[in-house]
């Protein structure tokens, strides 16, 4: 473990001069060519460095701000495109930007004082939930395998916002940034279209927008026609975020990839876009109930996860390995605990 925070902690100085580079050098490039060529290395750079650390959680943690969003950004700096154009006066703020999961919020005069609170609360829940799972890994062997796959999900997913809600953090307190939420209660959702682009992973969402959403459709527009340019655009998302997501699996696995997740993306992909569809034609009062349609989405996205999200992680034993370095990491600090 000591290990790996050594090659943890060699990677982000490793990134963080990188961004350097970004921020004197390639920021006084004109937009196009020449700054995309001088940014070409620090790409492949990025993507190299999730290969130089083994613990799943890091591995994860490095693909996912370096390899994917930070290179995403970087791309859309290259064209003079935010996040980080115009480029922040501050090398501390540029490096945030670049390097952690976070969209500064607009602020508004009616935005409501009462949110913060109840996001508290039910970010307290998930702890209280999480140390129930790790209570709870202690007696897996006893369980059957569908509840440890359920109670992994579950893991999974509040993991997830937990880690990015932490990472967050540095740039709240240095800069006094108003912070977007990366997740919207996503168990809360209407329909799959909901859940994908209000809900789940917000920091992908934006991301992915400008990336490949609006150039998509632009280009559809002007073949298809305003109307059904949305359609293709929604489907080159999915499938770019399937891609990715193969790369990642790859940084945790390292093996060849399966193309498994790929085609849950491009399935979900489709059935948005059909959503989408019948949502243009059909007239809104013959609509499902937004109870029904939600709950629907949510057992096509837990059907599918299990069908082709899930099992690549499963067969290399990526859960497993999850679960172990999780319960290390909460007995290192019972043990730091004076009770």
């Amino acid at each position: 473990m000591e290990n790996e925070l050594h090659n943890l902690i060699k990677v982000w100085i490793s990134a963080i001069i990188s961004l350097c580079y970004c921020f004197y050098i390639s920021s006084k490039l004109p937009k196009g060519i020449f700054k995309l060529f001088s940014l070409t290395p620090i790409f492949i750079f990025f993507l190299y460095l999730p290969l130089t650390v083994s613990s799943v959680h890091l591995v994860g943690i490095t693909a996912f701000f370096l390899s994917w969003l930070a290179n995403f950004k970087l791309l859309l700096f290259c064209f003079d495109q935010p996040p980080l154009s115009p480029p922040p006066s501050n090398l501390f703020h540029f490096i945030s930007l670049a390097s952690l999961p976070i969209k500064p919020k607009q602020k508004t005069p009616s935005q409501n004082k009462s949110k913060p609170p109840q996001r508290s609360i039910l970010f307290a829940i998930k702890v209280l939930i999480l140390a129930l799972l790790y209570h709870c890994y202690s007696y897996k062997q006893n369980l059957h395998k569908n509840v440890v796959l359920a109670m992994y999900c579950v893991h999974t997913y509040i993991e997830l916002e937990l880690t990015l809600a932490l990472a967050a953090i540095p740039a709240r307190a240095m800069f006094g940034l108003e912070i977007e939420p990366q997740f919207n209660e996503p168990f809360l959702t209407t329909s799959l279209q909901d859940f994908w682009g209000r809900r789940w992973n917000l920091m992908v969402t934006s991301i992915l927008r400008p990336t490949v959403y609006y150039p998509i459709r632009r280009i559809s527009t002007r073949l298809v026609g305003s109307r059904w340019a949305s359609l293709q655009a929604i489907i080159a998302v999915f499938v770019v975020s399937g891609l990715m997501h193969e790369l990642i699996y790859y940084y945790l696995t390292r093996v060849a990839p399966t193309w498994e997740v790929t085609w849950f993306f491009i399935l979900h992909g489709v059935a948005v876009a059909a959503e989408v569809v019948v949502k243009k034609v059909v007239p809104e009062k013959m609509r499902l109930h937004p109870v029904v349609s939600g709950a629907s989405a949510l057992g096509f996205v837990a059907v599918t996860a299990v069908w082709l999200f899930f099992p690549q992680l499963l067969r290399n034993d990526v859960d497993e390995k999850t679960i172990g370095e999780y319960c290390k990491l909460m007995d290192l600090l019972k043990g730091l605990l004076p009770f």
